[in-house]
């Protein structure tokens, strides 16, 4: 591992003094791909600079043990002991520094939740989940902004997509994806029975400038209709939604939320493209054989979560690890999205093979 953080540390370096360089400095393309690779590499090496720290005070106190002065020995023992303490934290921060990172981590995501098993009830459920999400995303400084939407008429969504903007989104929700189980008493439920519902939701990676995705024209259906509210009620005179098929693969996008038929036309790209993306993601993935625990299998049917309402309890089955319903439904996503994140390290380090 030291080798690898020598290489790591001259290779930041080298990239430090490109930056400088008056043609990198002119090409801007050129200075955002280095400045990005600088930036991914800032943390580990600031990291091994402090460890490189406690190495030398190490050296320099173990030359201070041959003094006749015991005040200076005993503080020199000192020096190594806090040293060698800050060292072994170091490592196992650099452990972590050093694993895999995925590409996508930085990434904004598109997000689809609908309801699926259960009726009404689980359109209502899709709407809550869209609630947790909201206020986790307000929570985090990040910005929700939805993309298409169909309104159920007993409240909640057959069918939601929204985007979500911030710091390295992508990292914190890619493990939602899946079907979520929700086990409480309806509010059509007369006789206080627990029904359980489902609603599935995927996350997506959003395409950016940095991902070519090429789409021929001709490759595409593009259908105009009216929008429509609850129950598939008109609430537009004109036909402003937009749906786009890309015909080769028979991936759907649609948007009925923008301000015309224009903006809806841009927002559907912008989903086609990204469940383009999404799509070749799967199948590198599957391929590659890159499917971990917290991923799955890869099938959207896959069961990953409970919210029991009764019990005041939320359970990720993946990891067998159960927290409160009511910090949850508040937004509070935290501690889960920690425990998942922290199951992903575990499962990279078992199988990096690097330590």
């Amino acid at each position: 591992m030291y080798e690898s953080l020598i290489e790591i540390k001259k290779k930041y370096d080298s990239i430090g003094e490109e930056l400088k360089e008056p043609d990198v400095l002119s090409n801007i393309k050129k200075y955002t791909s280095l400045n990005k690779n600088y930036n991914n590499l800032k943390d580990i090496v600031n990291k091994f600079n402090e460890f490189i720290l406690c190495e030398n005070i190490i050296v320099d106190s173990k030359l201070m043990l041959s003094e006749n002065d015991d005040e200076i020995v005993q503080m020199a023992k000192t020096e190594i002991n806090e040293s060698e303490k800050k060292m072994k934290i170091f490592t196992e921060e650099l452990k972590i520094l050093l694993l895999p990172v995925d590409e996508n981590d930085n990434r904004n995501v598109i997000v689809e939740i609908r309801g699926a098993a259960g009726g009404d009830e689980a359109n209502i459920f899709a709407g809550d989940l869209f609630k947790i999400y909201s206020k986790w995303a307000e929570q985090n400084a990040m910005k929700i902004k939805i993309l298409d939407s169909y309104p159920s008429n007993t409240g909640g969504f057959s069918q939601i997509i929204f985007s979500v903007n911030g710091e390295k989104v992508y990292s914190k929700l890619k493990f939602e994806s899946g079907v979520h189980r929700v086990q409480r008493i309806p509010q059509t439920e007369t006789q206080g029975r627990v029904h359980t519902s489902t609603a599935t939701i995927t996350v997506m990676p959003e395409v950016d400038d940095d991902i070519e995705i090429e789409i021929n024209n001709s490759d595409l259906k593009i259908d105009t209709y009216r929008s429509s509210g609850a129950g598939g009620q008109s609430v537009n005179t004109t036909d402003s939604a937009v749906r786009i098929t890309h015909i080769p693969t028979g991936v759907v996008a649609s948007c009925q939320d923008g301000k015309s038929q224009l903006s809806n036309k841009d927002m559907a790209m912008r989903v086609l493209k990204t469940r383009l993306y999404d799509l070749e993601l799967q199948k590198k993935k599957e391929v590659e054989g890159e499917f971990r625990k917290l991923a799955g299998s890869g099938a959207r049917s896959e069961k990953i979560r409970t919210y029991n309402y009764p019990q005041d309890r939320v359970t990720d089955h993946r990891i067998n690890f159960s927290c409160s319903l009511k910090g949850i439904v508040d937004g509070k996503l935290t501690t889960l999205i920690s425990a998942l994140l922290a199951e992903e390290q575990v499962e990279k380090i078992k199988n990096s093979g690097i330590f």
